[in-house]
């Protein structure tokens, strides 16, 4: 009971809830409903631009979501981790073959950024991989952060990472 009471005082919402609409920052927790569905809404709400980083990238809804968000004429990068260049399946080759502009941030020895910027003034990011086991299988959370300040520090780290990456065009 302490805990159902804590929880519901928190603020906190879990994947498929509804957040209040004056709330600047979301939590979101996995496994339970759709955090993917969550990443897909935000992205397709996107007008300008969309800025990724990310490690484990095989979400097929979340790379169809961008690539549709390009087809709306939406500004649309990608920084990978190097793992994506070898792995049996990667949506760097998918959003490269889409025409998706995908670069490999192979300066690190892991890129483990979870991050998606969107028009400068929404911040996706947490722990949760863009995979399917961190929707269904695994302890993940996402936070969805709409602040063009600190947006705008994710957007300056997105783009000294995009400075030492190289551009991928897939296999």
């Amino acid at each position: 009971m302490i805990r159902a009471i804590w929880i519901l005082l928190s603020g906190l919402v879990l994947c498929g809830s509804t957040a209040e609409a004056q709330s600047q920052i979301e939590s979101y927790f996995a496994p339970g409903a759709s955090c993917t569905d969550v990443i897909v809404r935000e992205i397709s709400k996107a007008k300008t631009r969309i800025h990724v980083q990310a490690y484990s990238f095989t979400s097929a809804p979340i790379a169809k979501a961008l690539t549709d968000a390009d087809k709306r004429g939406v500004k649309v990068i990608a920084i990978l981790d190097a793992s994506n260049r070898t792995k049996n399946y990667s949506a760097a080759d998918f959003l490269a073959h889409e025409g998706i502009d995908t670069y490999i941030d192979s300066q690190h020895a892991i890129a483990h950024n979870k991050i998606i910027i969107i028009d400068g003034t929404t911040v996706l990011t947490g722990s949760f991989n863009f995979t399917r086991a961190a929707d269904e299988n695994n302890a993940e959370n996402l936070l969805v952060i709409r602040d063009t300040e600190i947006a705008g520090k994710y957007e300056q780290n997105w783009q000294l990472h995009f400075t030492h990456s190289e551009y991928y065009s897939g296999r």
